[in-house]
């Protein structure tokens, strides 16, 4: 813990230094000449990697007089995040990054990414109305847009048809017919299952805390204000959630405990919260993927997402900007669709996802996707999530513990995130 604590404060050092160079340094002209352009990502994936280099292909043969050339370049190792704004801060920046959602505060607020409205709106056919308005908030300030979401992914329930059925349980698609899909009722059915068949219950992301967001906006809890200022762990909504958690993990048997390995791609859980990509990776058993269930206070349908900008102080920021827009046109947004759920209007089809989640079926698609998008909220981030991130999970991890003291846990939360929320 002490290395990821470290590791983080590095980031935040990284980012303070690559806004104090946004804020104070002028932007070099950019080369006369044709120029090769780099983007940073996280997959190493080679087919999201074939897809790249085809579109910069076709790029490129239309503006060989621009650019010379696009490298996708994979920044591995302990944390992405950290490598990315290390080379910025180092003065070897890429052209063009992706970053989190959890993350776009610190690269919007911080100066990071240069303001790609200009670009989009004269880029012929763009058609940026298409895009999805609230699948930009994270990456607004104003009028400027600071990155494309190219990857909007809707948070659903998971199910292990089998594992239910043989615990003789009711199946969702039963319960959300009759109006019963609620959090409770899945701890119910979950430790049923696993007391009946010796499996898993509900998997629980133990070890990313922020990636319980979709569960606890059930209860109408939230880490922050919606102005990011104060600390609200210990709202009773926020206490009540967890105090849920705790019972299910500890007294029931609804949640896999901390440390234990039952997967669900393994057929080894009955529940697991995810995105459409975990859809790929079931094989051997009959399941289902189905919304999110209904909390004590609200049913709240949540997207998970993945931008792309240009980093401000890059080599070629104008350049790296036509580019973009020509990566994340309606066409070449067609072709992204093919791995990554897309915020455009015009591709929330059937179709669309088909290509990218070929075992899902049209009524998953449609009742988990296409019917949720276009009212979901965005996974929340903070400007200062890199400095926070691992002092919020060292708390949880005591309110995690078997014996932990769930109030005095939330209380030590918010005592070590409220000086840093207000700091300016």
């Amino acid at each position: 813990m002490k290395h990821a604590m470290m590791r983080n404060l590095l980031v935040a050092g990284a980012l303070a230094t690559v806004t104090l160079a946004a804020a104070c340094t002028d932007q070099q002209p950019e080369a006369s000449g044709p120029v090769p352009l780099r983007m940073a990502i996280w997959s190493a994936n080679e087919g999201h990697l074939d897809l790249f280099e085809s579109i910069a292909a076709g790029y490129v043969a239309e503006h060989g007089d621009q650019v010379s050339g696009v490298t996708f370049e994979t920044l591995t190792g302990t944390s992405y995040i950290s490598a990315l704004t290390t080379q910025i801060a180092g003065g070897n920046s890429p052209d063009l990054a992706w970053v989190q959602e959890t993350n776009a505060g610190e690269f919007v607020g911080g100066g990071v990414l240069h303001d790609l409205a200009p670009t989009l709106a004269e880029t012929p056919g763009y058609d940026l109305p298409d895009v999805l308005p609230a699948s930009l908030d994270l990456w607004r300030n104003g009028d400027a847009i600071y990155a494309y979401p190219f990857s909007h992914s809707p948070f659903g329930m998971y199910v292990n048809l089998d594992l239910i059925k043989a615990a003789g349980q009711p199946t969702p698609e039963t319960l959300i017919k009759s109006g019963d899909w609620t959090w409770d009722k899945v701890a119910e059915i979950a430790a049923a299952t696993a007391k009946q068949t010796g499996k898993g219950g509900l998997t629980v992301p133990w070890e990313t805390w922020d990636q319980l967001a979709p569960w606890w906006a059930g209860w109408g809890a939230a880490g922050w204000s919606a102005d990011g200022a104060t600390c609200t762990f210990t709202s009773p909504e926020m206490k009540e959630f967890f105090g849920w958690l705790h019972r299910g993990t500890y007294q029931t048997g609804a949640m896999i405990k901390p440390g234990d390995s039952l997967p669900f791609a393994g057929g080894e859980a009955a529940f697991s919260v995810g995105q459409l990509s975990l859809s790929g990776s079931l094989d051997g058993f009959s399941w289902d993927f189905v919304p999110l269930p209904a909390g004590p206070k609200a049913t709240v349908n949540m997207v998970g997402q993945a931008g792309v900008g240009v980093i401000a102080r890059g080599p070629n920021p104008e350049r790296a900007a036509d580019f973009l827009a020509y990566f994340t046109d309606q066409t070449q947004g067609a072709e992204l669709a093919t791995f990554f759920p897309p915020p455009r209007t015009s591709l929330l089809t059937v179709d669309t996802f088909k290509k990218a989640a070929p075992k899902l079926s049209e009524e998953q698609i449609q009742r988990t996707i296409l019917d949720v998008v276009p009212k979901a909220t965005t996974k929340p981030g903070h400007p200062r999530f890199s400095q926070f991130t691992d002092l919020v999970k060292k708390d949880l991890d005591v309110a995690f513990a078997p014996d932990g003291d769930l109030g005095a846990a939330l209380d030590q939360v918010c005592a070590d995130l409220q000086p840093l929320l207000q700091t300016n």
